[in-house]
């Protein structure tokens, strides 16, 4: 584990958790959410998108093979409703 500016990293260079980045950490994610995610995950990294939807990039990751598993990944992300 890497620490660097109280910020701490994992040994695959993923940030932990860090309240004032992740500030949605623990919440249910919101369809508008989902939708982005699914929506960006193929064009930007994680770390982008966890940034954007304060979250942490391990939940990002493990959010999409949730959604890839359970065949909704391409539903959230033709969603069109909010993104």
């Amino acid at each position: 584990m890497n620490v660097k500016d109280d910020i701490t990293y994992d040994k695959h260079g993923r940030m932990q958790y860090h309240p004032e980045f992740h500030f949605s950490h623990g919440k249910p994610f919101s369809e508008s959410e989902l939708e982005y995610i699914c929506k960006f995950y193929e064009v930007d990294h994680a770390r982008t998108i966890s940034f954007a939807i304060g979250r942490t990039e391990h939940t990002i990751r493990s959010k999409v093979d949730y959604l890839r598993k359970k065949d909704l990944f391409h539903y959230y992300k033709n969603l069109n409703k909010h993104w």
